[in-house]
């Protein structure tokens, strides 16, 4: 909702439900996202998709050595990539308690 000058802010009521509603709905949706994340059926997609990295590396040329280590830095990528919403589940579980 964008308010235009002249516009009436609107009651505090309203909008206490409004963020009441939208922080009953954040920690089952970072949960969600966490079980999705972290699934058995996630795992497997990973652990192919770093397996796939690496060996397309090593197909390359890149030694197998190189390639290692390449490949560590993609999963430590992929799984930073991830991080920061499990630390953002935490922080509300906490809240909630």
């Amino acid at each position: 909702m964008i308010l235009d000058k002249g516009d009436e802010m609107p009651e505090p009521e309203k909008i206490a439900k409004i963020l009441e509603a939208v922080a009953d709905k954040i920690p089952a949706l970072i949960k969600a996202l966490r079980d999705t994340v972290y699934s058995k059926e996630a795992g497997e997609h990973f652990g192919e998709a770093v397996g796939a990295f690496y060996h397309k590396l090593v197909e390359q040329g890149i030694p197998e050595d190189q390639a290692l280590e390449m490949a560590k830095g993609y999963m430590i990528s992929l799984r930073d990539l991830v991080s920061p919403s499990m630390h953002m589940e935490k922080e509300v579980g906490s809240r909630e308690e």
